[in-house]
């Protein structure tokens, strides 16, 4: 299952020193990675792959997000599945990689030069979209969503 993230959550601290840390450590055992279903919409042409990576609150619009995966680009919608992503909120970021560079090229003005897209569609500002703006949870074994490539810049 799939809920949308919108609201912030609140951290609560937590104290117990060794009971707590083992309860902690036998419950990382129980939670499950799920497999996230990517579908792509919006690919022009059947150039290089889509490449999507699921971000964190922290790793979000920076080049080291923890969870990765691409396909050959095909016309209309491509299908990205990513295994292994555990529970937790995340936002996700796609670009088309026609040249098959693994990079966003990106103009004199920072604008990225290829078709990119974030989850729920997030609305664009001057540095990019807002965590809180594209982020989702992942619930369950397989979480499924869609992206929109939409091309911010043109050649």
């Amino acid at each position: 299952m799939l809920r949308v993230f919108s609201r912030a959550t609140g951290a609560r601290r937590f104290g117990g020193g060794l009971l707590l840390c083992v309860a902690l450590a036998g419950m990382t055992g129980m939670a499950h990675a799920s497999e996230v279903d990517v579908s792509v919409t919006g690919v022009q042409s059947a150039r290089g792959h889509i490449r999507v990576e699921l971000c964190t609150k922290d790793t979000f619009l920076k080049d080291n997000c923890p969870y990765q995966g691409a396909a050959p680009a095909t016309p209309g919608t491509t299908l990205v599945r990513i295994d292994g992503v555990p529970p937790g909120a995340y936002a996700a970021q796609v670009f088309d990689d026609d040249t098959d560079r693994g990079v966003v090229h990106a103009n004199a003005l920072g604008i990225p030069r290829e078709a990119v897209g974030f989850s729920n569609d997030a609305r664009l500002h001057a540095k990019g979209p807002r965590f809180s703006d594209a982020a989702f949870i992942v619930e369950d074994k397989v979480a499924r969503i869609t992206l929109r490539l939409r091309r911010i810049f043109r050649p």
